[in-house]
């Protein structure tokens, strides 16, 4: 049996090799004869190749690479999108449980429980397009848990109040300590409710209460995952998430679940997708009690209509979701978790969208309004959200020729970003950088490009 400490940091070829239950030897030969089999020819199999490959940094030829495409019933186009070893995480594939398991009570435990594989399989999506379509379709169909008696012990509103009370700490110390710590914590959060959820008995009430924990519990962790660039452990844990609060028959949650896995797939280049996640999402406002909620779901379909190039829609959206937090009262008794939903926020959303469509004045004006309502954006508590949204207006001073402006905006940046640890903040950088190399002409340009190299 393979650890997860054990491979973690491995190689995917010697984990696929352990999950075969192969040595070295055995393996090179299945690809040798796969090889000859494609018409490539003899290749040669002794066991130290295969130490080349994983520990050597060697890139097996062209037509090894096919051979071992092949082996695994990988689409060779995939060798040349993902190149090597990335190509062979298709065949690790850890995700049968929460893609698979029926949309029942069980089903949802099944995929609470099965938390992750070891492989890190960065930058990669593992919803496809019917995927999305049937989520969306089940969560709406999904039945309810009921009560569970029995001789287990019996567990009441108090444990759920612990769990309420233990989520909205890690809802906090996300702002505060970033994503992988908050990951670890929010992984063990979904282990202790599914305990519960296995091996205890429970009201209705109680139950579907767990199971609304376990929902926000998996959201959280898919977020966490997401901002450290992690799309296929994000998407594993959003369908859990989107799962539990239909366990939960908790449709306001469901729909917050989908808003942020929309965002992952808008910013994953599939603004369709996420505007299939979020259409899902608001078919039926009625059973959405939050209007922060409401507001978040249509400033994320205002940034995945401006992903997809129409402006018409997105300020459509944009529109509907100021009308919508319009309806809000404090979040205590809106929805605690949307605390971070405010006017500063939707104007962040409607400055992002402004820049992705060419609309750079209209992106200053409201990165400007985000800072200077009287409900503001709060950037000592959104330090990561705040250095995305500062590189964001620096490119819009940079597409409007102000340079300076851009680069007194870019130090800011590099000066905000000492100790966080997010992909989605490096990813932001390498925009503004790769914008600012045209101008790598002009000293202050070079310097800043070497500072924040």
């Amino acid at each position: 049996m393979i650890t997860t400490t054990a491979v973690r940091h491995a190689h995917p070829l010697t984990t696929l090799m352990a999950r075969h239950g192969l040595t070295a030897a055995a393996y090179l030969k299945r690809v040798a004869d796969r090889h000859q089999a494609l018409g490539f020819g003899a290749m040669a199999h002794r066991k130290e190749k295969a130490t080349r490959w994983t520990r050597e940094g060697v890139t097996p030829e062209r037509t090894a690479l096919l051979a071992i495409a092949s082996l695994h019933g990988i689409d060779f186009a995939d060798v040349d999108r993902h190149g090597w070893p990335g190509f062979l995480l298709l065949a690790l594939d850890d995700d049968k449980a929460v893609l698979e398991s029926p949309w029942t009570v069980a089903g949802t435990v099944t995929s609470l429980t099965d938390v992750g594989g070891p492989v890190d399989r960065r930058g990669f999506l593992i919803a496809s397009t019917s995927t999305l379509a049937a989520a969306v379709a089940q969560w709406i169909t999904a039945e309810p848990a009921l009560a569970v008696t029995g001789p287990a012990r019996q567990v009441g509103a108090e444990a759920a109040d612990l769990f309420d009370t233990r989520l909205d700490a890690l809802r906090h110390l996300d702002d505060t300590v970033g994503a992988d710590q908050v990951y670890d914590a929010a992984v063990l959060e979904i282990r202790l409710i599914t305990g519960l959820l296995k091996n205890a008995s429970y009201t209705e009430t109680t139950g579907r209460r767990l199971f609304a924990a376990g929902a926000e519990a998996s959201r959280l962790a898919g977020w966490c995952a997401y901002d450290a660039g992690r799309h296929a452990a994000a998407e594993r844990h959003f369908i859990a998430s989107l799962r539990a609060a239909a366990s939960a028959q908790n449709p306001t949650l469901g729909a917050v679940t989908l808003a942020f896995w929309a965002n992952l797939r808008y910013n994953a280049h599939d603004p369709h997708g996420a505007l299939h996640l979020l259409d899902g999402a608001l078919a039926d406002q009625r059973k959405i009690s939050s209007p922060r909620v409401m507001a978040m779901l249509h400033a994320r379909a205002a940034r995945a209509h401006s992903k997809a190039g129409q402006p018409t829609h997105a300020w459509r959206q944009i529109d509907a979701a100021f009308d919508a937090y319009g309806r809000a009262d404090v979040p205590e008794a809106d929805l605690a978790s949307m605390y971070w939903i405010n006017h500063g926020e939707l104007h962040q959303v409607a400055a992002s969208s402004a820049l992705t469509l060419g609309e750079h004045h209209r992106a200053l004006e409201n990165f400007q309004a985000a800072l200077t309502h009287e409900d503001p954006y709060d950037t000592e508590r959104e330090t990561r959200g705040t250095v995305i949204y500062q590189a964001r207006q620096a490119e819009a001073h940079l597409a409007l020729g102000d340079i300076d402006a851009a680069l007194d905006i870019g130090h800011q940046v590099i000066d905000a970003m000492g100790g966080i640890d997010s992909a989605r903040t490096t990813g932001t950088l390498a925009d503004l950088r790769g914008q600012l190399t045209g101008h790598q002409h002009i000293r202050a340009v070079a310097d800043f490009l070497t500072y924040a190299s």
